[in-house]
């Protein structure tokens, strides 16, 4: 999130009466947003921040480990099968707020409390429970939440592996007409994706194309993502904006293989060059 994109969208929200409640910073690929700066937006705004810090366990900001919720009200990571360790299906919420922390734990077991200090009635004994909120089943299993400590666990080295993957990937494609994942000052980031640009000056050919002869090699290449706003539900909902970044981004970029368990850059560095008719240079 480019934090003088997000000052200049919120003056004018705020001349227009429209300031949002929530904003939603997304640390894509495993890399923070300068959340020192948007806390600085939410307290002139007065709005709260949710981090989505689903690519981003093992990150870290300003030094920090994402998730200690020192700029944010809450912040959400993923436990997605191929999220940077898995449950199978999941996830977490964190936050420094008791009030928060209580609401979100009644929230996923249907808006139940057993807390006599929140009921409406008298506690009629060990049975006796209430719904003072229209939740939902949100639980994961014991099992899942065993498997995901263990990987808990594990996670500092994941990230490591992740690390040392990606400085690999920046070795052996600097020639390339690439525009490469950057990692600023303030963040480490868990490397949860490895995203290259293409080019289009310099590259003849589309990333269709590109995208189709990788595919061919046997070598799993995905773009992320989608604009959400392309999707047929939402064009029904008629979103009257322009976003001229996302198209940028989304017309350009190529997501490259990476996972702890990756012995193959070499491979794919050879056909990526080949897919962009240059010659390969391997360090």
């Amino acid at each position: 999130m480019d934090v003088n994109k997000l000052s200049e969208k919120l003056k004018l929200a705020e001349i227009n009466n429209c300031l949002p409640k929530v904003v939603i910073p997304v640390h894509f690929a495993g890399h923070a947003c300068d959340m020192k700066k948007i806390k600085e937006l939410a307290d002139q705004y007065h709005f709260k921040i949710i981090e989505d810090a689903s690519h981003a366990i093992g990150g870290k900001y300003l030094g920090k480990p994402i998730g200690n919720c020192n700029y944010s009200d809450i912040t959400v990571f993923s436990f997605h099968p191929v999220k940077i360790i898995t449950t199978g299906e999941g996830g977490v919420c964190t936050t420094n707020s008791p009030e928060l922390s209580e609401k979100i734990k009644m929230l996923r077991t249907h808006g139940i409390t057993r807390d006599p200090k929140q009921m409406a009635a008298k506690d009629e004994g060990d049975w006796y429970y209430e719904q003072i909120h229209l939740g939902y089943n949100y639980r994961i299993t014991d099992i899942q939440c065993a498997l995901g400590i263990s990987q808990l666990k594990k996670v500092d080295v994941f990230v490591k592996r992740r690390a040392d993957l990606v400085e690999r990937y920046n070795e052996i494609l600097k020639t390339l007409p690439l525009i490469k994942p950057t990692e600023l000052e303030y963040a480490t980031s868990s490397h949860h994706l490895y995203v290259i640009r293409l080019d289009r000056e310099k590259t003849r050919k589309t990333r269709r194309k590109i995208f189709d002869e990788l595919r061919s090699a046997g070598i799993g290449v995905n773009v992320h993502y989608i604009p959400i706003y392309k999707q047929p539900y939402y064009k029904k909902i008629k979103i009257f904006s322009e976003f001229p970044v996302s198209e940028f981004y989304y017309e350009t970029a190529i997501t490259l293989p990476l996972y702890p368990e990756l012995n193959e850059i070499n491979f794919i560095s050879k056909k990526l060059h080949e897919a962009l008719e240059c010659r390969e240079v391997v360090g």
